[in-house]
This record gives C-alpha cells, structure tokens and sequence, in this order.
C-alpha cells in the first residue's frame, strides 16, 4: 500500500506544537513556606486547607560520609600539586648548577 498524500513539515509540526512539556503551577504554603502543588495536601508539612491531613514522618538530618571522603581526596590532590612544583623546580635548579 502507497500512502495517500505525504504529511507536510508544518502540518506535523503543528500538530506536534502541543506535546511540549508545560510547567507546573506552584503556590506557597500557608504553614510552612514551601512551595506545592494547588489543591493538594502539602507534602512538607502535612496541611490542607489549614488542617492536619497527612501525618508526615520527620527525616533526620543525615551526616554526609562523602563529603568527607572528598575533603581529604582534595588536600591529597593539593599535596601532590605541590610535591609536583617542588620536584620541577628541583630538577630545575639541579640543571642549572650543572
């Protein structure tokens, strides 16, 4: 089977025009300040129209283990840095008193 009549660039784009992703509209919490969704229970806080719908579990705050492994990968990486510009200018002065 041969197609009809071929779809023209303008034609599907403009039928495509529509399927762009909109973006979401956000209101601020009146209880807590963050922003959600219109017409929905808050997800910070739990509230909805001034009332407690939603028991929200309280997440401690975690300590962060990586941050410290990347603090000490930084000093070493300084470290080496250093040892680096020391040893060229070791070789340098060795080539100059020869």
């Amino acid at each position: 089977m041969v197609q009809m009549k071929k779809r023209t660039k303008s034609e599907t784009r403009g039928r495509r025009s529509h399927h762009a992703l909109k973006a979401k509209m956000l209101v601020k919490c009146p209880q807590c300040g963050q922003m959600a969704l219109p017409h929905t229970a808050c997800a910070f806080c739990g509230t909805y129209k001034g009332r407690q719908v939603i028991k929200v579990k309280t997440v401690g705050v975690k300590t962060n283990k990586t941050a410290k492994s990347t603090k000490t990968v930084k000093s070493s990486v300084k470290k080496t840095a250093s040892t680096k510009s020391e040893a060229k200018t070791k070789k340098a002065t060795v080539k100059k008193a020869e």
